[in-house]
């Protein structure tokens, strides 16, 4: 434990667990805000940084997945530190890691996917959104096997959801091979993908479209698609008078109306893939025996409450695959509360409570804060809510004092951990360059621990 005068001295020591959006932009804000020095170590589980930017944004997105390099520069703040391949609670615990700081945020995410909780959910051709994106994102502890078994001749897929991930999904599966060939995505999910015979693809949205989570922005990506023609039912698109009233102050949803409005009555035609929107219909069933074949949909109506409600109408959904994206939710690390209803950890402005009040020295940002909502920006507002409880309780002496800094990685490395840094995270970087330049795209995903650990270790030995 340090000294009061070396407390007094020395920077502000602060441990970010996450190197996502989230993490970053905490790490940003407490560089740029703090009125004294700062240090922060930046931890991640995966030996590389950027999160959902590099692991949940579909790499069709090149635009967001650019965000990358606005990200990127906050780690080459001298007094930023990544240490990636580290996993808190396994490699180190929350109380090892608060003797090396002053205080954690911690920013590691929502990485559980919600259940439809319906019979036959568990067959084989049923997948969570989680894992399909995991899988063509490169993640590497994506169930190559599971994910790639249940794509095996695909025609018909389900996606039950109307969030961005579930249009994600949607527009990953109706792209033609020759539209994904220039993406960061592994070969093997290209190749897996070409071979998809898909035919037909379903975003199912148990209400209305007024109801929608997804943006604007993301819905009309869904038009100008090669193989895919988008189709609207133009019967789900009408809304009674008390209907359009509620959403004329909801600018996305008006703009979201307008676009989907412009689609009704659309045909495929012959060769195309039909990427159906369908809205007022709830999943009750998963059909099949050895596999998907079908999904039971209920037609709903939305009340003035807001609430899906049945009416008994039924129909089935001709399915090879069906993918559920409907949320997300937290858990706790070893030695960290979290509310197993909200899969949030219990805060204040983003002060984590044990018992109902305040823990010093311990903070959230991010979804494992808020819950799954908002953008990728809004973490931004979200992390300078966070680092100013942070700093004002470091000005009213409420953390308590951390060892040396460097002990942390040394303490890793002794325990047989293998951290990578940032330089280590450059020679991942430059092989994926590499590896991308011998197909002719910007960068292909190294997908396998043990292969990115594999290219720190050459730059090392060179």
């Amino acid at each position: 434990m340090a000294d009061e005068s070396d407390a007094e001295s020395r920077p502000l020591r602060v441990a970010v667990v996450g190197a996502g959006p989230a993490g970053i932009y905490a790490a940003e804000t407490l560089t740029r805000r703090a009125p004294v020095p700062v240090t922060v170590d930046l931890l991640d589980r995966l030996p590389t940084p950027f999160g959902l930017v590099r692991h949940g944004i579909a790499p069709d997105h090149p635009k967001m997945r650019a965000i990358r390099d606005t990200l990127h520069r906050a780690l080459d703040d001298p007094g930023v530190r990544f240490v990636g391949n580290v996993e808190v609670g396994t490699d180190v615990t929350l109380e090892d890691l608060r003797a090396h700081v002053d205080a954690v945020v911690y920013t590691y995410g929502a990485a559980l996917d919600r259940p439809l909780s319906v019979d036959g959910e568990d067959l084989p051709g049923s997948l969570a959104a989680t894992d399909l994106v995991a899988w063509y994102c490169g993640h590497p502890d994506a169930d190559r096997a599971r994910v790639e078994s249940a794509l095996e001749g695909v025609r018909r897929a389900v996606v039950v959801g109307v969030g961005n991930v579930a249009l994600d999904v949607a527009r990953v599966l109706a792209r033609a091979p020759q539209e994904l060939e220039p993406t960061d995505m592994p070969q093997h999910v290209l190749d897996v993908l070409a071979a998809a015979p898909v035919e037909e693809v379903t975003v199912l949205g148990r209400r209305g479209p007024a109801q929608a989570s997804f943006t604007t922005m993301e819905l009309r990506e869904l038009d100008g698609l090669e193989q895919a023609t988008v189709l609207v039912d133009p019967a789900d698109l009408e809304l009674s008078p008390a209907a359009e009233e509620r959403i004329a102050g909801d600018r996305n949803a008006t703009r979201n109306l307008a676009v989907l409005r412009g689609w009704a009555g659309h045909d495929a035609g012959p060769g195309r893939v039909a990427l159906r929107l369908r809205f007022h219909r709830r999943p009750v069933r998963l059909l099949g025996a050895d596999r998907v074949t079908g999904v039971e949909v209920e037609r709903t109506t939305v009340g003035d409450d807001g609430r899906a409600t049945g009416t008994g109408e039924f129909e089935v959904l001709p399915a090879d695959l069906v993918v559920r994206s409907v949320g997300y939710r937290g858990e706790g690390l070893p030695g960290l509360p979290v509310d197993q209803r909200s899969g949030t950890v219990p805060n204040e402005q983003g002060r984590v409570l044990r018992d109902g009040r305040p823990s010093p020295g311990e903070y959230v940002a991010g979804w494992i804060k808020r819950g799954p909502s908002g953008v990728v920006g809004t973490n931004k507002h979200d992390a300078r809510e966070t680092v100013t409880s942070l700093l004002a309780d470091a000005e009213a002496g409420v953390l308590r004092s951390g060892g040396d800094r460097d002990d942390l990685v040394r303490t890793l490395q002794a325990r047989g951990a293998e951290p990578v840094l940032l330089e280590d995270w450059r020679a991942i970087d430059a092989a994926e360059v590499a590896l991308g330049a011998t197909r002719g795209r910007a960068r292909t995903t190294m997908h396998e621990r043990e292969t990115l650990l594999a290219a720190v270790r050459a730059a090392t030995a060179r």
